[in-house]
């Protein structure tokens, strides 16, 4: 349904647009449980970003032949089983005209949930999983697979289910003196709210204060956070941004754009006009299947009945 568009709502915002395009959501069960009827039972809950415009046309990206993008064709794109977590952070660097040339974050988020918005200020932590420019990566990542492992045997990984679809942007935001950036969405599909969608905290339209988190500074408060062969190497002047703050703003969001990239999302608000004087709105309302963006692109590669039905699957 693309990106949608956003209109000011207050005089003089203190917002400014960073970067537009649609964010899906999905959850994917335990390895070898097919029947989800809880966030018990689920595994990951992944985002993907397709950036579609933003206050820069040509993004930086990591190079094509690093981190999983540069994988050899055929090989895994998932989280268990055969050894994934050795695979490199992205590192060297591309040029991508994201008005004309496709980009997805395939993005992991640790907690299986996003912050609680009634508990501002909470942080949750998560990680880039895969940055590409082909479809097909991605929806190789979302489809079921069965793998051998030397202690359990043959296991099964089930398909990704889709959980949720909209628009997004990432704004930087000016409070007072200091300037942090948020990444806002507003949902498309499914057209009410469902117990699925509670149980991941995926509210209707949600902000989120996020920061990146400097690969070169420890953090012991945070989870396990990635292996070292698997943090991004980011280019020497996104880098020199962070300095010695062990996190920044996502200014620029080319910082999403490398596998292994750490990032917090800090709850805000639910109410996007309300926090930042912003009001996004979808391109078109529609409710028939064949207008989601989702099922047209990602939908032979994971169930879209959470999504359609608002059912666990």
């Amino acid at each position: 349904m693309g990106q949608g568009q956003e209109v000011n709502t207050k005089p003089e915002p203190q917002v400014e647009i960073q970067e537009r395009g649609e964010i899906f959501f999905f959850y994917r069960p335990k390895v070898d449980k097919e029947e989800v009827h809880s966030a018990d039972d689920v595994q990951r809950l992944y985002i993907i970003m397709w950036p579609e415009s933003g206050e820069r046309p040509v993004e930086e990206k990591q190079d094509p032949d690093s981190g999983k993008e540069g994988k050899k064709k055929g090989s895994r794109t998932g989280e268990s089983g055969s050894g994934t977590s050795g695979t490199e952070g992205g590192h060297g660097s591309q040029e991508v005209n994201i008005e004309k040339q496709p980009l997805f974050r395939f993005m992991v988020i640790g907690k299986k949930r996003l912050p609680d918005p009634s508990k501002k200020g909470e942080p949750y932590w998560g990680f880039v999983e895969m940055v590409t420019t082909n479809i097909d990566d991605v929806k190789n990542a979302l489809k079921e697979e069965e793998y051998d492992t030397s202690t359990r045997g043959r296991r099964h990984r089930p398909s990704a289910r889709a959980l949720g679809e909209g628009i997004y942007r990432i704004v930087r935001h000016k409070a007072g003196r200091r300037t942090h950036t948020h990444l806002v969405y507003k949902l498309e599909f499914p057209q009410e709210e469902n117990e699925s969608q509670e149980s991941f905290n995926i509210e209707r339209e949600g902000s989120f204060v996020i920061q990146i988190k400097n690969p070169e500074q420890h953090d012991g408060s945070q989870s396990r956070g990635v292996q070292n062969k698997r943090k991004a190497t980011f280019p020497a002047h996104l880098q020199a941004r962070l300095g010695q703050r062990r996190f920044c703003p996502a200014d620029p969001p080319d910082f999403l754009n490398y596998d292994g990239c750490e990032f917090l999302l800090i709850s805000a608000s639910d109410n996007i006009e309300e926090e930042l004087g912003l009001e996004l709105e979808p391109e078109a309302e529609c409710s028939d299947p064949s207008c989601s963006d989702l099922v047209k692109t990602f939908g032979d590669s994971a169930s879209t009945r959470p999504l359609l039905e608002g059912t666990w699957d």
